[in-house]
């Protein structure tokens, strides 16, 4: 499953318009849907959580046009990434305990570390993936 949304392009530093929070919630929904349809609903809080970070970076941090979401079921393992196609690359933060920020990609390498999967950054730094041993009565 895949599915791409159109953001708002902007210059480095400048916030991103309202209309583009819309695609994080769009995605949770999309995520809990998909999840429902492979029976693999006790997934459902970790990879919404997951897909909330990353596509709220990609929104935030990303500079580019669009967002794809990419989910798939493949060998018992569950890959989801997030990918924009603006500069840069994320990174891994250590946020500071009274930071206000920084803490998305923590969330994501938390999280699936807990559910007993990987994470990375693709080479070129537009896409952030995670693979999830899949769990549920759909399989």
């Amino acid at each position: 499953m895949t599915a791409t949304v159109e953001i708002a392009q902007r210059q480095r530093g400048e916030e991103p318009p309202p209309q583009d929070a819309r695609h994080v919630g769009a995605a949770r929904h999309l995520v809990a849907a998909w999840l429902g349809y492979l029976l693999l609903s006790g997934m459902k809080d970790p990879v919404m959580l997951i897909v909330s970070e990353l596509v709220t970076n990609a929104i935030v941090h990303g500079r580019g046009s669009q967002v794809t979401l990419t989910m798939q079921l493949e060998d018992g393992e569950l890959y989801v990434a997030v990918d924009n196609d603006g500069p840069g690359k994320p990174a891994l933060q250590h946020a500071d305990d009274d930071a206000e920020h920084g803490r998305g990609l923590q969330l994501v390498e938390w999280c699936t570390v807990e559910q007993g999967g990987a994470w990375g950054i693709s080479d070129g730094g537009s896409m952030v993936w995670c693979r999830l041993p899949a769990k549920g009565e759909g399989l």
